[in-house]
């Protein structure tokens, strides 16, 4: 399954996906890790055809079309907004459990809700391909829009959008003709 993982930009439209097989989506999504089990992680699902197409809107889909990809934010029968609250991770870790001896929260070193908000998009991904369908990954510039449009709450920040639906045949990206890194670069044993 992790080999089949690719970043998808074109689908089906007229493929329908299950709201069962959407839910198991979520499902398996919700199994991400999350610092001290804050589960400051969540996810908007648009299926709705007139919904999905501002969405596209929003990421600015007819730039993708000049530039010779498919419409393919509009054509997925599924989008996946995952979003994460810093300030969840903050009241957890301020509970008695998690607080440290002087009474004060952690200094966090690392911001690991975006940590767990990559493992929930990750697992929408991996998830999808379980179902037999694929995923595409898109960031914005600015999520103001997004935010609005969705109704989401102040403190969830959107990551960006996850197209999710089976796949057609599709532009890909010509970043990928750069080609992996060598695995001894990428892997380093015992130490660096």
């Amino acid at each position: 399954m992790v080999r089949r993982r690719r970043m998808v930009r074109n689908y089906d439209p007229d493929k329908p996906v299950s709201r069962e097989s959407l839910e198991r989506i979520a499902a398996a999504a919700q199994r991400a890790p999350s610092a001290g089990f804050s589960q400051g992680q969540r996810l908007v699902i648009v299926t709705e055809p007139a919904r999905r197409q501002r969405v596209a809107g929003i990421c600015e889909e007819p730039a993708y079309v000049a530039a010779g990809f498919d419409a393919w934010v509009s054509r997925a029968p599924a989008l996946f907004i995952p979003t994460v609250s810093e300030a969840i991770y903050h009241r957890r870790y301020q509970e008695a459990d998690k607080i440290q001896e002087d009474g004060t929260e952690i200094n966090w070193p690392i911001p690991y809700w975006y940590t767990d908000i990559g493992a929930t998009a990750l697992l929408v991904h991996l998830a999808a391909i379980d179902e037999g369908m694929a995923a595409g990954f898109l960031g914005l510039a600015d999520y103001t829009d997004l935010r609005s449009y969705l109704g989401i709450p102040p403190d969830q920040q959107p990551i960006g959008v996850i197209t999710v639906g089976y796949p057609l045949a599709d532009r890909r990206s010509g970043s990928l003709k750069r080609g992996w890194v060598p695995r001894e670069d990428f892997a380093h044993w015992e130490q660096w």
